[in-house]
């Protein structure tokens, strides 16, 4: 509890001789202190018996403090110690203690993160006494539902190439009247935008070869400009270097807000400001500070800065946005149409150059390459070695997508009955048509809260959840799907030109239910059904994407991988029965996740358990 040291003490000299440890101050500490739950990281579990044991040998007031032991906050993708940040900033790879890479106070708010977003992430990931790594994305969902209602709408090109309406008179400018928020957010406000006949387009939203399913303009096609006209593209000009230099169009009067009177279907829509009229900005696009969710892993002789995101900071100094913002207060955040959240940058931006900071992507860019990650992660066997040669200023080429504004990230790999990771925000809408919805769906279809209230503010999706509830044999799942996966699939397209309906949904999510298709190729099958049509099952069977459960396919599969693997083998023979799940996702892996998890365990658990070689 305590030792004795006959020498001098620094401050002290040689008055005091008895210095007493820690097991013995701290609980004497707290109940001096009037401490009534002490609050400590789990590697005090040991000292818990002492801190007791001492507070019941000695007069303390009653009741006694008690210790609790709780997980220390490991973000993924982050470090969030002192030492490593410092590290970062004495090494030249971050600008200070307000970079906006760092988790610090101050760089989360020079990049913009509202302090409500804090508190929601907190509610959401709540004490936990099993040390992990929390997944960021839930971070970056707070922050993205926080901003959503709050946040006006407005157009920034950020990689811009002229477009020049031919047909439109040369020094006329005209007006567009434009919304600061969509209708389910329910606020006020718009903003004119100038309309003129050179305006400026994102580079990457013109393709002079298309890949398949691209939905943007292209030469002789059309798309629709946002607010304003439907154009068709008529003339590529490009420079000596073969560098598109601008794109010659013509626009149809009769498109106005982007409807056909015709009736003709445009697919894609895109964003655009003047190029007289919008106002010159630098943006700085902050991404994860590092490539893989847990820094610290690293090989012998190595140290975390060697999986740096070297593309963490993407500047572009040749920006446009629109005009609007001009006369706006500088602490404002703005969604950045198809794009993401801004924030003035509190250090750099002035009237006279302004910069943004991007606060948040309007969905995770980083979702695949979790997958990727944890796939080698399930092995053990290597770890994620990836880097770039590139310095923090490259730009990464992210094609810019619209984000439906629903769905909350829910799994429906297991037939579409996952729970969200999402908190329930406002879940009863304001309106009085979509409360009134909300309440039939809550009351007469039994939906939980949070889907419910996705639903009762989107009109298209309401309307495809009442016709496929007509079929469905189970109405929580089917709303699941068009909460989470049908916005996917949508992309950019208004709901009216999906090629399946409620029916045809209901099917797929009966299908995976009933274990027919597994959930990963049912997505599958919904962006073969929404581009092509058809019938789920006719797909299913057409293309091969049905559960294989037959043993005849899966036991020599099962075989073929024990042999593969013998040290895990004998592993899960020697006791380590977790080595189990490595085993189900080699097979998953290999039929791209179409066989039956029940028949590959039972058959794996015979042939591991049959057999100790290895």
């Amino acid at each position: 509890f305590y030792r004795i040291r006959h020498a001098d003490h620094y401050r002290t000299a040689g008055e005091w001789c008895i210095y007493p440890l820690y097991d013995f101050t701290h609980c004497l500490s707290d109940s001096i202190e009037g401490i009534t739950h002490s609050m400590c990281t789990l590697e005090f579990d040991n000292n818990r018996e002492l801190y007791d044991w001492i507070l019941a040998h000695v007069d303390v007031p009653s009741p006694p403090p008690r210790q609790y032991e709780f997980a220390p906050l490991n973000l993924e993708y982050t470090l969030l110690s002192k030492r490593f940040c410092l590290a970062l900033i004495e090494q030249g790879y971050l600008n200070g203690w307000d970079d906006p890479r760092l988790p610090t106070l101050a760089g989360i708010r020079r990049r913009g993160v509202p302090p409500a977003a804090l508190r929601t992430f907190c509610n959401m990931i709540g004490v936990a006494k099993a040390e992990s790594r929390v997944d960021i994305a839930k971070l970056e969902y707070a922050i993205r539902d926080e901003l959503n209602p709050i946040a006006p709408r407005v157009m920034c090109v950020l990689r811009p190439v002229k477009l020049v309406i031919d047909n439109f008179p040369e020094g006329h400018v005209e007006e567009l009247e434009a919304p600061y928020f969509p209708k389910d957010v329910g606020k006020e406000g718009s903003r004119a935008i100038p309309f003129t006949r050179e305006i400026l387009i994102e580079r990457d939203d013109f393709e002079e070869t298309p890949p398949k399913g691209f939905r943007r303009l292209v030469l002789g096609g059309e798309v629709r400009l946002r607010y304003g006209y439907v154009v068709r593209c008529v003339d590529v000009v490009k420079n000596d270097d073969g560098v598109i230099k601008e794109l010659h169009c013509t626009y149809d009067p009769e498109t106005k807000g982007g409807s056909t009177p015709d009736g003709r279907k445009v697919k894609g829509t895109i964003h655009w400001v003047s190029a007289s009229h919008s106002l010159p900005a630098e943006v700085r696009l902050y991404d994860r500070l590092f490539t893989v969710p847990d820094p610290e892993n690293v090989e012998e002789g190595e140290d975390f800065t060697v999986h740096l995101n070297h593309e963490s900071l993407t500047v572009l100094d040749n920006c446009r946005v629109e005009s609007s913002i001009a006369s706006d207060p500088r602490d404002i955040t703005y969604q950045f149409e198809r794009t993401g959240y801004f924030v003035h940058d509190a250090v750099d931006s002035t009237p006279d150059h302004l910069v943004f900071n991007r606060t948040v992507t309007l969905r995770d860019s980083w979702a695949k390459a979790r997958k990727a990650t944890e796939t080698g992660a399930a092995e053990r066997e290597s770890s994620h070695k990836e880097t770039t040669e590139t310095g923090g200023r490259v730009e990464r080429g992210v094609e810019p997508s619209i984000e439906p504004n629903v769905g909350h990230g829910v799994d429906t790999d297991r037939g579409g009955a996952a729970e969200s990771i999402a908190p329930e925000v406002n879940p009863r809408p304001e309106d009085p048509e979509a409360a009134a919805r909300y309440d039939d769906l809550c009351e007469e279809h039994g939906l939980a809260e949070s889907e419910a209230s996705v639903l009762a503010q989107h009109a298209g999706l309401f309307s495809l959840f009442r016709e496929g509830s007509e079929y469905a044999a189970a109405e929580t799942d089917l709303a699941k799907w068009i909460v989470n996966e049908v916005p996917r699939v949508l992309e950019e397209r208004p709901i009216e030109e999906l090629r399946f309906g409620g029916r045809e949904l209901a099917r797929l999510v009966e299908l995976v239910s009933s274990g027919t298709v597994s959930g990963r190729a049912a997505k599958d099958v919904l962006a073969i059904l929404a581009e092509e049509g058809g019938d789920p099952d006719a797909v299913i069977e057409t293309k091969g994407l049905g559960r294989v459960s037959d043993v005849p396919t899966l036991q020599p599969m099962v075989a073929r991988l024990i042999e593969a693997n013998p040290a895990q083998a004998q592993g899960y023979r020697d006791g380590k029965t977790g080595l189990m799940g490595f085993f189900v996702g080699q097979v998953m892996k290999e039929t791209k996740g179409a066989a039956d998890p029940e028949v590959t365990q039972d058959l794996l658990r015979e042939a591991l358990s049959g057999s100790d070689e290895g």
